[in-house]
């Protein structure tokens, strides 16, 4: 069994904040040469990205990748629309899960697999404020406990 060499460009903390995350799917990314020179510099962000299903394809909205420097006229839009690129049996079963009510696709990371650009989309249910507070509640006192741990180890 090969162990495949995955570098992370980019996480969506936000995205785990605000959605349960049910399924994942990996999906391949349509980008130009200097796109990818910019990402394998480490210059992302998801924070206000999301995916839509449009015709039967999937395309990943507002993902910024900084302009590459030395790319001068063949840089694209930072901000451009990036088609994803996912089996089709997997795209009709998005499609009928986001169908039911309070379910949508965030991207969840980007990373590289092997030299492929790969994204990390999660089909996601939107949480309520009182659900953020829980989490924030556990996360404080898991936070506490690691604490209390620490202090106890030192004597």
């Amino acid at each position: 069994m090969v162990k495949e060499n995955k570098k992370i460009i980019a996480n969506n903390k936000k995205a785990f904040h605000d959605y349960f995350i049910g399924d994942k799917y990996e999906a391949g990314v349509e980008l130009a040469g200097t796109e990818v020179k910019s990402l394998r510099m480490g210059r992302c962000s998801l924070k206000e990205a999301f995916i839509r299903i449009e015709r039967g394809e999937v395309f990943l909205y507002n993902m910024h990748i900084s302009p590459y420097e030395k790319g001068n006229i063949f840089n694209k839009d930072p901000l451009r629309i990036k088609k994803l690129l996912l089996h089709r049996s997997e795209i009709h079963k998005l499609e009928g899960q986001i169908a039911q009510k309070g379910y949508t696709i965030v991207p969840l990371s980007v990373y590289f697999k092997g030299s492929l650009v790969k994204v990390e989309i999660g089909l996601a249910k939107g949480k309520k404020l009182y659900d953020k507070r829980q989490d924030i509640a556990k996360k404080d006192q898991r936070r506490e406990a690691e604490r209390q741990f620490k202090v106890k180890n030192l004597y």
